[in-house]
Formats: structure tokens, sequence, C-alpha cells
């Protein structure tokens, strides 16, 4: 596992803290994916392939920024540099979480 999945998957747990209503999929690049659900968070095989809600892709820089604070989930989306594919409702309940932690 990249050391940048590690970092976003301990990032997701921190801010996070508690559970997630829904399943979100976060697909880094080319580095892997982890998957957030009433679970906790995930990554490595089980995120792979794993079905959730909402998908949300882009590349690592992007990812930390977002898990950073330095750039608001919205408007990555709106700017084209985050992909969102299934329901944007959960997306949105996950990026004001992101935003408040």
């Amino acid at each position: 596992m990249s050391s940048i999945i590690d970092t976003a998957v301990g990032a997701l747990e921190t801010k996070l803290s508690g559970t997630f209503d829904g399943s979100a999929r976060f697909v880094i690049g080319d580095e892997g994916a982890v998957v957030i659900d009433s679970g906790g968070v995930r990554s490595g095989g089980d995120a792979d392939g794993a079905d959730a809600d909402v998908t949300l892709t882009a590349d690592a820089d992007t990812f930390r920024a977002i898990l950073d604070g330095d750039l608001d989930p919205a408007a990555a989306f709106m700017s084209g540099r985050l992909s969102v594919d299934g329901d944007m409702s959960v997306a949105m309940r996950l990026g004001g979480m992101l935003v408040r932690a």
C-alpha cells in the first residue's frame, strides 16, 4: 500500500470520527482506493473493487488538498479536479463533513 493511501486513511479516520451514513469510495489516481462506510475507513483489496453509494475520483494532489482543508470539495468538483459518480447527496454530505472537520 502506498504512503498516499496510508495518509488518506489516517486523515479520513480523524475527520470522520464516528460513523458515516452511506458509503463512499475514493479512487486516488494510480495509487489505489479508500472506502468509507458504516464499518469505518479501509483500503487495499477491500477498497479496490468495492461497491459504494458514490465514487469520487481525483489525483493524489487534489485529494491531499481536500483532506488538508486547502481545497473545498465542491470547488474541486466544479473545477473538474474531482469527478463524482453515483449518489450526489452522499457526496455532498461527505463533503460537508470534510470541510467541518
